[in-house]
């Protein structure tokens, strides 16, 4: 904060401004963010936004150092370990400091995680209180909708009862379903937004042929795109000028156009499924390569970086009437560009360039929480397999709708952090020396494998230490 002040802008930054200057529902995103800036606002300071998403930030470690401490026994070294990757990881501490929905969208699954953990079995006001965090989350970013399936799937397989699922679900729908009543009064539909049929479209633009599409509608030939003239990345398939999508006349995120490609996306998907399970394969494992490459393209790969000088703010027109850089001004009530402070600045480059969570490392943290999900198979993984499988969805959602991105990667760590920690519990480790004694004297003693020695009973873990 004292090197880059006040914050830090990415290009979707402008448009949350956008929103929170005079809200409206976006045909592109839901609102949640934009809301979040829209009651800032009267405060007039960009630095109390990127405070407060650093404050976010040290929740999410604190609630993992506290679950692994109070209600699975880790001794303080272990849940400080775990919380490590979002405390420190420079990426995560470059998230935070820009005007972006990803830290708090993080910060409310993991909230919402916190609370479903925290006892054995919840209550109806925790269950309440779950759903309602996970529908905000859902405003915040669309891929919260399956994080409600990952919970409600949760609780079912924890035999939480029809009640809890009911509340959850029905205070989850509360916010969502009154967002997409004000989404209908302005535009006339009732939806979240216009734009997932488009973004399904990009993620099918790098191989979709349609010679191989059965009774392809004429209003869609102009989506083909012969292999030869397609464009660099998926992505370039929505927001370049050359995209299909703008052979199409009106706005990009119409929903005609939504529509169209949606209808498109699902054909490709069904005529040529290897090819689309082979991209959704290659921007999954992308996620764990050790290094980081320069991706979808510099100037995108560069607003990742700490850098050694700020950009201009943009001129671009927002509306007819909008301009980005009066917008961010005016939130600011003063001068809202990005400025390089050194040698704080400085410092936090040379932090960024060697402390940070490298994909293979995360692949590391999320093989061992799979063991320790094997540890629990009879009880299907136990509590470690709601933040394991939501840090699994959440990595593989932007493979299978949309492309890979960096800032994609980053809600996911702390949800496989703390499914890692789980797997070091008392009960868990009960287990493996089980297993190992069995091996062990199967091996010393061939004519006993058949009759393994009984195992002591598994720690309770329902005892509490103190944080």
């Amino acid at each position: 904060m004292l090197g880059y002040q006040p914050v830090m802008f990415f290009n979707d930054s402008f448009d949350y401004l956008h929103v929170a200057t005079d809200p409206y529902p976006h045909p592109l995103r839901p609102d949640g963010y934009a809301f979040l800036l829209w009651f800032l606002k009267p405060f007039h300071s960009f630095a109390l936004v990127a405070g407060l998403q650093h404050l976010m930030g040290l929740g999410m470690g604190v609630m993992i150092y506290a679950l692994l401490r109070r209600r699975f026994r880790l001794p303080g070294w272990g849940a400080a370990l775990a919380a490590a990757p979002v405390l420190l990881d420079a990426y995560q501490l470059q998230l935070e400091h820009l005007v972006l929905s990803d830290t708090m969208f993080t910060f409310l699954v993991m909230s919402a995680v916190t609370l479903l953990l925290w006892r054995d079995r919840p209550s109806w006001k925790i269950a309440a209180a779950v759903g309602l965090l996970v529908g905000m989350a859902w405003l915040t970013r669309s891929v919260g909708m399956p994080v409600l399936v990952g919970v409600l799937v949760y609780m079912l397989i924890r035999r939480s009862g029809w009640r809890l699922l009911a509340v959850t679900m029905a205070a989850c729908m509360l916010p969502v379903i009154g967002y997409m009543g004000w989404y209908k009064a302005e535009s006339g539909k009732f939806a979240l937004t216009e734009s997932n049929g488009i973004f399904l479209y990009a993620r099918v633009y790098k191989f979709a042929d349609c010679h191989q599409m059965k009774d392809l509608p004429v209003s869609e030939y102009p989506l083909c795109t012969e292999p030869e003239n397609r464009l660099k990345t998926s992505q370039f398939g929505i927001w370049s000028v050359q995209s299909p999508l703008n052979r199409y006349t009106g706005t990009r995120f119409s929903p005609d156009n939504n529509a169209l490609a949606s209808d498109y996306a699902k054909r490709a998907i069904i005529a040529q499924p290897l090819d689309y399970l082979g991209v959704v394969a290659h921007d999954f494992l992308r996620v764990f390569r050790w290094d980081r490459t320069v991706f979808p393209d510099p100037a995108t790969y560069a607003q990742y970086e700490f850098r050694t000088t700020s950009r201009p703010l943009p001129d671009w027109h927002m509306d007819g009437n909008s301009i980005a850089s009066a917008e961010a001004r005016a939130y600011e009530r003063g001068d809202a560009r990005t400025r390089v402070v050194e040698p704080f600045a400085g410092v936090a480059r040379g932090y960024q360039d060697v402390f940070y969570l490298r994909g293979s490392m995360l692949g590391v943290v999320l093989l061992i929480g799979l063991a320790g999900l094997a540890g629990m198979w009879r009880r299907f993984g136990g509590e470690a397999l709601l933040p394991w499988t939501l840090a699994t969805g959440l990595l593989l959602a932007p493979a299978a709708t949309a492309e890979f991105d960096y800032r994609y990667v980053l809600p996911a760590v702390p949800l496989a952090a703390l499914a890692a920690g789980i797997a070091f519990r008392p009960a868990s480790r009960a287990t493996f020396k089980g297993w190992t004694r069995r091996l062990r004297r199967r091996g010393d003693d061939p004519e006993r494998a058949e009759a393994p020695a009984p195992e002591s009973p598994a720690p309770r873990d329902t005892a509490e230490v103190p944080a």
